[in-house]
């Protein structure tokens, strides 16, 4: 099973910040702002070119609603100003040629041009931000998908880990309005400052009053972000199942038996049982959250008119101009309005962050299956085999041992079968071999030495394995041979080699395109192929490796009889020289394999030759029986 990083440096994983799903701690929000440094860093990396425009230009435009504000109240003055002169102007024409409106006319040409820059800047902004985003989400996509391939497949096989995984998932989509918010944050800031240097000029504690206002509805927006996050975290299991639902009652996999078994309405009476909990659990935090932010915004609408009221009373007074006035009664509410996006948005900040805790844990899972730190190469040719010694696995949280005290050996260059009844512990074997999995007990050996020994992937890529689940890639029929061998996906001569071996160039040459037609019913273009002409050319993408140990877990099991033995066979004859393991229900198949080993519980229950099998008398030839009776 993976592990996470629980060192003090390392921030703390989601799951431990909010146990049970509740609300995290003023603690844990603020703990959770650790992830911003790795988030920029990452931003960086995606292209620091872009990332340095968006904030330049975003500095020069925190400096142009102080400068707009400002030639404002120029004008106002100006216009006072021409009103107080007593010009009588008769015509525009008159004043114009007059020249008295000069000033005017170019402080009004000066602000026309601060609102088009200003304009031009945001949409300059908003293109580099939509690039950045993309970028960004294409490169954290990948990591994920990089990281998730190193992780083990028991990490796979665990809900917990499928909900982190979920969630994760999610945030390579949806966390750029976050680099959109912090690079705000700074624009904003420095908006702020111009504009509370203005009010310092004028009236200091105007600036202390807003302050004041501001921060209950800072405090309250903290809370419900809280909240949201708690909500949505402990959703993730229902939100994995609404998916499944969503995907059973719309996808080409299950349309046979939805259609057949009349499933549609159990299906969606059972998504929207799921969705209106949901929703309902979201509407009420969204009420709650609605009405004190209405009372909590209050406040600051309170000081902004008391504010107003004063600035107007010193105007009256005779201590400001209108253009005073105008200035600083503009200038304190967009510095309230600033404040409060500031500190509203310092809280969503924080409730992000959270979110990017799913993103960054996920990243710090590291799995237990590695390669050591001085590996061994796997021997070429092998000489020995394997050997099984007292070994013992099961799985997490089962109660049962899937495998217990196994001791056999498969010799280089044998052929050897696995029988048994379902459960009884034939795939976790060939798992095990493969080392998917490590033993609880007991060690693998090849060649004397501990499997552990090896280097991981020189190991795998000397093994080839196709599971009875194998994967039905929506790729062309050659990529879905290619795959077994990714870096010899462009060699046509090995993917028909490996096709003719398998049998499946008898399934792919009548196809419209041949190797080059795309496969499945996913894309328009595609076309379906039966089980079994699935299975022919997953069998291919096992030849294409022509690795020193072939595995075949039940791959033929939607052949027919007589197909199944003629792969078996022709695998028969093309492994002379390699060491293979062959699973299948069906004992005319297995009986031509080397030796057999009868699996019963996890234990090894018998091992010989079917005749040697057959003569013994065990759970073997009662199995034997059974079928052959089958077919009298």
């Amino acid at each position: 099973m993976a592990q996470v990083d629980d060192s003090p440096s390392a921030p703390s994983p989601a799951s431990a910040a909010t146990p049970g799903g509740g609300k995290p701690s003023l603690r844990e929000r603020f703990n959770a702002l650790r992830n911003l440094p790795p988030f920029l860093r990452q931003i960086w990396a995606t292209s620091p070119s872009l990332t340095l425009a968006t904030l330049g230009l975003r500095i020069v435009r925190a400096f142009l609603p102080i400068a707009t504000l400002y030639v404002g109240k120029l004008i106002i003055d100006e216009a006072v100003r021409l009103v107080a002169t007593g010009g009588g102007f008769g015509t525009i024409a008159t004043a114009w040629h007059s020249g008295q409106l000069d000033t005017l006319m170019w402080l009004l040409i000066l602000e026309f041009g601060l609102a088009i820059g200003s304009d031009l800047l945001g949409r300059l902004i908003s293109y580099g931000d939509a690039l950045l985003s993309e970028l960004f989400t294409n490169a954290t996509s990948v990591r994920l998908m990089e990281h998730a391939a190193t992780l083990d497949l028991e990490d796979f096989e665990d809900p917990d880990l499928q909900d982190k995984l979920d969630r994760a998932r999610r945030q390579t989509m949806g966390r750029m309005n976050l680099m959109s918010q912090l690079f705000g944050q700074v624009q904003d800031s420095i908006t702020v400052v111009s504009f509370a240097i203005g009010l310092l000029v004028y009236a200091p504690w105007l600036i202390l009053l807003l302050a004041i206002a501001l921060i209950p509805a800072f405090v309250g927006e903290a809370h419900f972000n809280a909240l949201g996050y708690s909500l949505n975290y402990a959703w993730t299991p229902e939100r994995r199942q609404l998916e499944y639902i969503r995907q059973m009652g719309a996808s080409v996999e299950t349309a046979k038996e939805v259609k057949i078994f009349n499933l549609h309405k159990y299906l969606v009476a059972k998504y929207r049982e799921l969705a209106d909990k949901f929703f309902r659990a979201n509407r009420a935090l969204a009420r709650r959250r609605a009405f004190w932010g209405a009372l909590l915004a209050a406040l600051g609408t309170l000081g902004y008119y008391i504010a107003y009221a004063y600035i107007a009373w010193r105007t009256v007074k005779g201590d400001f101009s209108i253009g005073d006035l105008t200035f600083l009664a503009g200038s304190f509410r967009r510095l309230r309005q600033l404040l409060e996006g500031l500190l509203v948005g310092f809280s969503q900040v924080a409730g992000q962050a959270l979110y990017l805790e799913d993103l960054f844990s996920f990243f710090e899972i590291e799995p237990e299956i590695t390669s050591p730190p001085q590996p061994v190469p796997v021997p070429m040719p092998i000489t020995r085999g394997f050997v099984f010694e007292n070994v013992g696995f099961h799985y997490p949280d089962a109660e049962k041992w899937a495998l217990r005290g196994l001791n056999f050996e498969l010799h280089a260059g044998e052929v050897l079968a696995l029988v048994g009844e379902n459960g009884a512990g034939k795939t976790t074997l060939v798992k095990l071999l493969a080392r998917l999995y490590d033993p609880d007990e007991g060690r693998i050996l090849l060649d004397g030495r501990d499997l552990r020994e090896y280097d991981l992937d020189d190991l795998r890529a000397n093994i080839g394995v196709i599971f009875q689940d194998f994967v039905r890639y929506h790729l062309t029929a050659g990529e879905n041979i290619g795959v077994g061998q990714i870096d010899a996906m462009n060699d046509d001569d090995r993917i028909r080699e490996a096709a003719r071996r398998a049998m499946a160039d008898q399934v792919i040459e009548p196809l419209p395109h041949g190797y080059h037609q795309l496969i499945g019913r996913r894309f328009k273009t595609g076309v379906d192929l039966s089980g079994g002409q699935w299975q022919k050319i997953a069998i291919a993408r096992a030849y294409m490796r022509d690795a020193q140990v072939m595995i075949l877990d039940e791959p033929t099991a939607a052949l027919d009889a007589r197909s199944e033995f003629e792969v078996f066979q022709r695998f028969k004859e093309l492994s002379d020289d390699k060491t293979a393991v062959l699973i299948s229900h069906r004992f005319s198949s297995v009986r031509m394999a080397d030796r057999i080993l009868v699996l019963a519980e996890g234990r090894l229950e018998a091992s010989g030759t079917h005749t040697e099998l057959l003569a013994q008398g065990g759970r073997y030839a009662e199995l034997f029986e059974l079928q052959a009776a089958g077919y009298r």
